[in-house]
Formats: C-alpha cells, structure tokens, sequence
C-alpha cells in the first residue's frame, strides 16, 4: 500500500492527521499574552514599581481584548460549538479541559472586569456626566448606579482593587498554568509529559504578556506624536529580561533533563528536532526567538546607547520575542502530534487557507484582539495624560 504524502514510516490509524491545528497553537499564544499583560499591570499595583505606572491601564485593556477572544479557537475547532456551554453550567472537576470554563469565568468576570471598573469608576462618572448621545448612555451604564466619587469612596475602589489585584495574581497563573497542565499530564505524549511544562508555560506567558505591552506602548505613543517614558520602557526591559532568563532557564532544564535521561523516546525527538522542526524549533524559537532578544535585552543592561538606539533595541526584542514564544507554541502543540506512539513513524501537517482551521482563520483571529482593543481604548483612554486630567 503506498504510503500518504508526507508520512513516512508506521503510523497508526488515527494519528495521520492532526487532531489539533494552527488554531490550538492560539490558544495557549493568546492567554499566555492575557496572563503576562496583567502580571505587567501588578507591578504597579501590587509591587509599587512606580516607573511602569505608564503602562498599567494599558495592560489591563490589553488583557481584557486578548482575554475575550481567547475562547475563540477552541469554539471554532469544535464541530458543534453550542455544546461548549455545558462545560460553563456543568461541574467536572476531574477534567482539565472542562475546568477552563470556571477558570476562564472567574478570571474574566470576577477579576479582570471587576480590577478595571474599579480603575476607571472616577472617569466613568464624570464622562457619564460631559459625554452626550450613545457614547453617554454607555458610560452611564458603566457605572452600574454608582455615582459617589467621594475621597472617601475612591480610596475604598483602591483598597477593594489592591485586594481583587492580589487575588487576580494566581489567577493569572492558574489561567495559563493549566494549559501547560494539560499538555504536561498526557502522559503517552513524550514531547509533552514532563511536570516543567506548567512552569515552562507560565514564564513563557509573562515573557510573551510583557513584551507585547512594551511594543503596544511604544506604537500608541509614537502614533499619539507623544515622548516616550524612557524610565518605564527601561524598566520593562529589564523585567522582561529577567523573566526571559528564567523562562530560558527552565527549558535548558528541561532539555539537559531529557538528553541525560535518554528513553526509548529520545532518539524520536532527536530525529524530529533535526528534520521537521529544525527550522522553528532550532532557529525561530531557540536563534531568532530566544538568543537574539535575550542577547539584545543582556547588552542594554550592560552597556550604554542612546535613547534612541535603545528603543530601537528594545523594540526589536520585544518582536523577536514574540515569534519565538509563537514558535515555542507551534513546536509544543504541532510538533507533539509529528510522531507516532510508535516511535517508527512521522507525518506531516499541511495547513488550509480558507478554512475553518486554516490560516485564514488564524490571522483573523490574532487580528481581532487589537481591534478590541482600539475599541476600549477609545471608550477607555489609559494615557496619564487624560488620568491626570480626571
């Protein structure tokens, strides 16, 4: 019989195709960038890092757009996504996957919502008050009836957000944690089945989160026509640094882990790694992804550039980062679905462009958080200027 294109070797039936695409690769990208974004924001919050205060509004918006996509994928990989509801409403504590739906709902509603109404109720008082037509009445319904503005009433909205802040920090981590818990517990998988992948997740999260705050500031800003805070963009570098060594870190662990251990698997790996994931394992994830912005990032810590320069470099880092962490995504998700259980056979994946799993897809769906974003900023403004001026 001959064999199907791009399968080589003994496969079992069902392992073929892949059950899971480009679409579960967003999945895990897309929270993880939830998670690091409001790790950013607890900093200020939480940590009294006074010199990313610039930032704050702007990652909690930017974990609110990212945070209301996020169950897209999985809604689209499902054949009938309506059935997804009975993982909301029906309790099931001993599966992973049916505890994201509570996960996702305290973390979105209880947390995040909560943290940022909290934040904005001063200016979402006096705007209910100045803005006119339907932009107002729905300031007016942000308010949800409360119009007290008191010194007294603000200082407890930061004492209640200080609170929510500290108890949305394990969320967060609990949000993107089990995503790593889940690829880490299938334990017939050995690309997965390893206890670093939940932490190897959570610090690839904060690296990913971290990063695309730092650029989504220094664009707003440029396109505002407005200086940059060279002691915040500063600062974020060098906590996106540490969190990158970290996470670096932690897969060398992994890697000298599995190359010293050396089971019946590891050869598989090893030809995987040289031959079908050589180029986004080997040289986005680990060159491009990994070495250069960490090499970039080490040389701003330990020499001197121009503000300019600086920006430059930090901006550069922040994108390779993010292809690397989308690499790191692709490998772990795509890549542990390359081999057969059997460990004598490899196939291939081939992905669709209009599909509703195909690139297309993908692309629409990586768009559609920035455009929420655009949207709440613009109903929202997290400048300090306009704080200031409330």
């Amino acid at each position: 019989m001959q064999a199907a294109h791009g399968v080589e070797g003994f496969l079992y039936p069902n392992e073929v195709e892949l059950q899971w695409s480009i679409l579960i690769v967003l999945y895990p990208y897309i929270t993880g960038l939830v998670a690091g974004a409001f790790i950013l924001a607890s900093l200020e919050r939480v940590f009294k890092v006074e010199a990313v205060k610039p930032t704050y509004r702007l990652a909690l918006l930017t974990a609110l757009a990212f945070l209301l996509v996020a169950p897209l994928p999985l809604q689209l990989h499902l054949g009938h996504p309506e059935r997804s509801l009975e993982m909301y409403l029906t309790p099931h504590r001993s599966s992973a996957m049916a505890m994201f739906g509570f996960v996702y709902l305290w973390y979105l509603m209880v947390v995040l919502l909560l943290e940022i109404w909290l934040d904005y109720r001063k200016d979402i008082v006096q705007l209910s008050k100045t803005t006119r037509g339907p932009v107002g009445w729905i300031y007016k319904a942000l308010t949800l009836g409360s119009s007290n503005v008191s010194e007294g009433a603000l200082r407890a909205d930061d004492r209640i957000g200080y609170i929510v802040t500290v108890i949305g920090i394990p969320s967060a981590f609990l949000l993107h944690g089990y995503v790593g818990f889940i690829f880490g517990s299938i334990k017939a998988n050995p690309w997965w089945s390893t206890p670093l992948m939940p932490i190897v997740f959570l610090f690839s999260a904060m690296v990913s989160g971290i990063a695309a705050v730092m650029i989504l500031y220094m664009v707003s800003t440029w396109m505002r026509k407005k200086p940059l805070d060279t002691r915040c963009v500063d600062t974020i570098a060098k906590y996106l640094f540490y969190a990158f060594v970290i996470d670096f870190s932690l897969e060398m662990l992994d890697l000298i882990h599995r190359i010293y251990e050396a089971d019946e698997s590891f050869h598989t790996l090893d030809f995987m790694v040289q031959t079908r994931l050589y180029m986004s394992q080997v040289v986005l994830q680990i060159m491009l992804g990994t070495v250069a912005p960490l090499a970039v990032l080490a040389a701003t810590q330990l020499w001197t550039f121009t503000e300019a320069v600086r920006q430059r470099l930090y901006f550069a880092s922040g994108v390779l980062t993010l292809i690397g962490i989308f690499a790191m995504r692709w490998n772990v998700v795509i890549g542990g679905q390359l081999f057969s259980k059997s460990f004598l056979g490899y196939t291939s994946y081939k992905m669709e462009f209009a599909h509703r799993e195909g690139l297309l897809a993908a692309i629409a769906l990586m768009i559609l958080p920035f455009l929420l974003l655009w949207g709440l900023v613009k109903l929202l403004p997290p400048w300090p200027e306009n704080e200031a001026k409330a």
